[in-house]
């Protein structure tokens, strides 16, 4: 990979009105009426909105294919058709009231980088494929990120067909019924490198007023159900001091929750952001109380760290209140680290443009954190306004939106280099 792109090298800029209609052309499938995008995974919208990228992409020549999982390949040729590709995407899937701009932003400004080379007539050594990856958001389907997963050996293929959602339909049937089952054959094989251009999803960025996030890497995560148990009783006819409240000790965990994470800063994350009680009665002191919790950190040792401190938390709770708490991992992900060289490439990409940036560290999983397990990555961020996403009201500025495509376009042809007597 080239560490530096020839100052010789003039870069074209990238269309950014082009993007931009683009961007909002495929928002009108599963366009809601607050402004947002319901087009979940595996749905009829889905595939709209897959015909939809799949005509933009052989309009500009690309080669496109399906895997098994159903995630799309869209191939621009390199000089060299035996060298690993250059991969640019992300997802199009969204959440229910989603936005206009998560993951479909990395597709399409993918799109518009392969749009802008055509139109410069700039060959890379390097061939660049687009990739859209299937069911990044999860929500109809669980797990999220489930076509990167079965790529990068996260989930086997068939544990993954056989997911369900709320009707009993399974993800295969549902990959089947749009018709977009496809063949690992289709696949690429080894990646010269990954980039994901998204927006941050949180308020880092714009905070700081800086244009371009280069996102070093993403937080591991764990995540738990804590079960609290005590014992169900007449609020009116039981004193206080002869209570068992499963809620009162719910209470001093969600407490702990955030006092074990402010502790661990500046990448200590702690939620608790699933609560059940039992039996949820107004005049019933609670007898259970189940809950998530979710610990993150940049670090995989702080995390357990983290982790070691609330088991010890948890066992003085249940100590000092008599009541019993079971703690149950449900989710483990470790720290992602993303490659040096691809990091280098995003970086040069702001400074080359003239775009105030800075290192970011990703509290969200993407697609990026398992293709980074098998295959060098980094991520692109731009500001999405006071950090609001996976909602209606989602926006990230047109200006925002060219920047980040016009880094992404600098990076690929850093990392796919120029084929031999190329000039752009």
């Amino acid at each position: 990979m080239n560490e530096t792109l020839s100052t010789e090298v003039n870069v074209p800029a990238i269309d950014g009105e082009r993007l931009w209609q683009t961007l909002m052309e495929l928002a009108v499938i599963g366009g809601t009426p607050k402004g947002g995008c319901n087009r979940q995974a595996l749905t009829e919208l889905d595939r709209e909105g897959r015909e939809l990228l799949i005509r933009w992409c052989e309009a500009e020549g690309l080669t496109v294919r399906f895997d098994a999982i159903g995630n799309l390949f869209a191939r621009r040729d390199g000089s060299n058709a035996d060298a690993d590709p250059v991969v640019i995407g992300s997802h199009i899937d969204t959440q229910p009231t989603g936005g206009k701009y998560d993951g479909c932003f990395g597709v399409l400004a993918a799109l518009e980088v392969i749009r802008t080379l055509n139109a410069n007539g700039i060959e890379t050594e390097r061939p660049i494929e687009l990739v859209s990856w299937t069911n990044e958001e999860g929500c109809r389907f669980a797990p999220c990120m489930m076509g990167s997963g079965v790529f990068a050996g996260q989930l086997t293929l068939e544990d993954a067909l056989s997911r369900t959602d709320v009707d009993g339909i399974t993800a295969g049937e549902a990959l089947e019924a749009i018709g977009y089952v496809g063949d690992d054959a289709n696949r690429p094989g080894r990646f010269a490198a990954y980039l994901e251009a998204h927006i941050e999803q949180g308020p880092i960025l714009e905070d700081e007023g800086k244009t371009i996030g280069v996102v070093t890497g993403a937080l591991g995560l764990k995540w738990f159900d804590v079960t609290v148990t005590g014992m169900a009783a007449h609020s009116g006819s039981t004193p206080m001091h002869l209570r068992q409240d499963a809620l009162l000790g719910a209470t001093r965990v969600v407490e702990a929750v955030n006092r074990i994470a402010l502790a661990h800063q500046p990448d200590g994350r702690g939620t608790v952001g699933a609560f059940q009680l039992l039996p949820n009665s107004r005049n019933v002191i609670p007898g259970q109380v189940t809950l998530s919790v979710d610990f993150r950190h940049s670090e995989g040792e702080v995390l357990d760290a983290i982790v070691t401190e609330f088991r010890q938390t948890l066992d003085a709770i249940a100590r000092e209140t008599g009541l019993s708490i079971e703690i149950a991992p449900t989710a483990d992900y470790p720290p992602q680290h993303f490659a040096a060289d691809c990091i280098a490439a995003v970086r040069q990409g702001a400074q080359a443009n003239g775009y105030a940036h800075r290192d970011i560290v990703s509290g969200a999983g993407h697609d990026a954190v398992f293709i980074g397990d098998i295959a060098p990555a980094a991520m692109i961020f731009i500001p999405c306004e006071k950090g609001i996403s996976h909602n209606e009201s989602e926006y990230a500025a047109p200006e925002d939106v060219t920047a980040g495509a016009n880094v992404l376009l600098h990076a690929t042809l850093n990392l796919a280099g120029l084929a031999a007597g190329a000039a752009a």
